[in-house]
């Protein structure tokens, strides 16, 4: 049995207590740079464990994440561009010779609007996708292959529309939020704590979600649809609702993303970012929002630090872990760590919760 289990529910709300309070610390320990990355990176975790959401849970491989993670960091940087314009056209426009604010651009000149389409805008394109999808049955590798053609139709939208979205430079050349400086030390410190409160916020809403009713139907309907439909539920609308949920999270961690990174481009919401985040929650452990979220940070920190040594080297490294994830961990991290503390189980024979139950039942029954 793994330890974290045979702490208990005491012991494992200690556990979570320690690492977050590590986590609290580490503005004090670590340098403005390095925060921001790390902040970044809990930014994509959020991301994670809204794809864990459909894909471990849901049994519904989305190559499409990238899109919805795309517009909600759009919504944002909107916001952002039309703030250091201030009345002035965003200097973009201007270039393509547009005279005129749009009127969908000026509804991001309110925060509160910004961040609500942020997360609205991508949760209704997921629910719109999963409710033609789902609905008509269209699962497994032809849904994956619809999210990947959205993916595609998206960021050549994104790229032609050049005077409304800045084409493949994309939104950048903003430098503050509510008055502040986004690079300023004190900025990014406000930033890593508001990322990881959410974090901690929609991991709590995914938990909940997959211990109840609903997150107990998505999973039988994972492994047996047309049993779910025989007992009158209608996996279509579980399927739906995840994605829907699935889509705002990764829309809300593009948000983030934006505030630590300031740009967004077609290009961080193509195909490979796509298909990236897929990798993260593979490496981690699908089916588990912890293994999503040590996935995403584990993944984004190696490639950071493999970029920073050789450029052109992620691409392959990133293939041959899709290799050796599906030939040597299909479950990821998560499923190793359980290996591994069995194995010390029964070598050290320590009395698992199965072995338990049957020494119980053998002096009951002798």
């Amino acid at each position: 049995m793994p330890l974290i289990n045979r702490l208990g529910t005491r012991g494992q709300r200690i556990a979570w207590g320690v690492v977050l309070i590590l986590m609290s610390l580490a503005p004090l320990v670590s340098t403005e740079f390095r925060l921001s990355l790390l902040a970044k990176f809990l930014a994509l975790a959020i991301l994670a464990i809204g794809l864990d959401l459909i894909w471990g849970y849901g049994g519904v491989l989305s190559l499409g994440h990238g899109v919805f993670f795309g517009l909600g960091a759009y919504a944002m940087a909107m916001y952002l561009k039309l703030q250091a314009s201030g009345s002035a056209m965003p200097d973009f426009m201007v270039w393509n010779s547009v005279t005129e604010l749009p009127w969908f651009w000026a509804i991001f000149r309110s925060f509160p609007a910004a961040f609500l389409l942020g997360i609205l805008l991508p949760g209704l394109l997921a629910f719109l996708l999963g409710l033609f999808t789902f609905r008509n049955r269209i699962t497994g590798v032809y849904f994956t292959i619809l999210t990947q053609a959205l993916v595609m139709i998206m960021v050549t939208l994104f790229v032609g529309k050049q005077e409304w979205t800045g084409g493949t430079n994309g939104l950048t050349g903003y430098h503050h939020i509510f008055g502040m400086e986004l690079h300023r030390p004190s900025t990014t410190i406000i930033l890593y704590y508001v990322t990881l409160l959410i974090l901690v916020l929609s991991y709590v809403l995914c938990k909940r979600v997959v211990r109840s009713r609903f997150g107990q139907v998505l999973e039988a309907a994972r492994d047996g649809e047309n049993r779910v439909r025989f007992l009158g539920y209608d996996p279509a609308w579980y399927k739906t609702m995840a994605f829907t949920l699935s889509g705002a999270l990764a829309g809300l961690a593009g948000m983030l993303f934006v505030l630590q990174v300031g740009i967004i481009s077609p290009s961080m919401m193509g195909i490979v970012p796509s298909i990236e985040m897929v990798l993260w929650v593979a490496l981690g452990g699908r089916g588990t929002l912890v293994g999503a979220m040590i996935g995403a940070v584990v993944l984004n920190a190696a490639k950071t630090g493999i970029s920073e040594a050789y450029p052109e080297g992620w691409l392959f490294v990133m293939g041959g872990l899709f290799v050796a994830i599906v030939l040597f961990m299909p479950k990821g991290l998560i499923g190793v760590y359980h290996s591994v503390t069995g194995m010390r189980v029964r070598k050290g024979g320590v009395p698992d919760g199965q072995s338990v139950r049957k020494r119980k039942h053998k002096q009951a029954t002798s």
